[in-house]
């Protein structure tokens, strides 16, 4: 199978099964490790998905390590965070430590949040190493067009470029400017006029 045909039926299994999974670790088992599957990485090996992921400059919080709910490698390098909310949460990332893993980790340029239904992904384009507030791409595995399919292929084990991620971000980021620039000249021409 290809990769659009593995996202159609992780789409499908998600589909049936979304309502029975209830909280975090059903979420992870249930629909986040089988995204991570699908995405080429070999969930079953721990060099390359590693789970509860403890960085050494973890903050030990009420007697136990912070740590990231995955850590995604090639060759050894740590190239993705995945932060996991339980399916039926926002998949926001508020907590701050997603944010403090990826800032700490150099080789890491790409952090998730998901809640197993929405993948939202961030970089560092505000500032080199420190992860941005607001993600640069959201994918829906339930809701998604052939342009998202196209886009989390950015992501997948074998295509992962950091070079090439860091352009795509660029340019998504430039892509949604304009739209709201443009849409607030339409909405509102005479305001955006006297702007200038």
């Amino acid at each position: 199978m290809g990769f659009i045909e593995d996202i159609t039926k992780l789409s499908e299994q998600v589909r049936k099964r979304a309502d029975q999974v209830v909280g975090e670790e059903a979420t992870k088992m249930a629909l986040i490790v089988p995204f991570l599957s699908a995405l080429g990485y070999d969930v079953y090996d721990p060099s390359e998905v590693m789970p509860e992921y403890v960085a050494d400059f973890a903050i030990k919080k009420a007697g136990q390590f912070e740590k990231v709910d995955y850590a995604l490698a090639i060759n050894n390098n740590i190239v993705m965070l995945v932060e996991a909310k339980a399916r039926g949460q926002k998949a926001e990332a508020h907590d701050g430590q997603l944010s403090r893993y990826f800032n700490g980790l150099l080789t890491t340029k790409v952090a998730i949040v998901t809640n197993g239904v929405e993948y939202r992904f961030f970089t560092d384009l505000r500032d080199k190493n420190v992860m941005d507030k607001e993600p640069f791409f959201s994918f829906n595995i339930l809701e998604y067009d052939t342009k998202d399919i196209d886009n989390l292929k950015f992501f997948h084990r074998d295509n992962f470029d950091v070079t090439a991620i860091t352009n795509y971000a660029e340019e998504m980021v430039y892509v949604k400017g304009m739209t709201q620039l443009l849409g607030n000249l339409l909405r509102s021409p005479s305001s955006a006029k006297s702007s200038y």
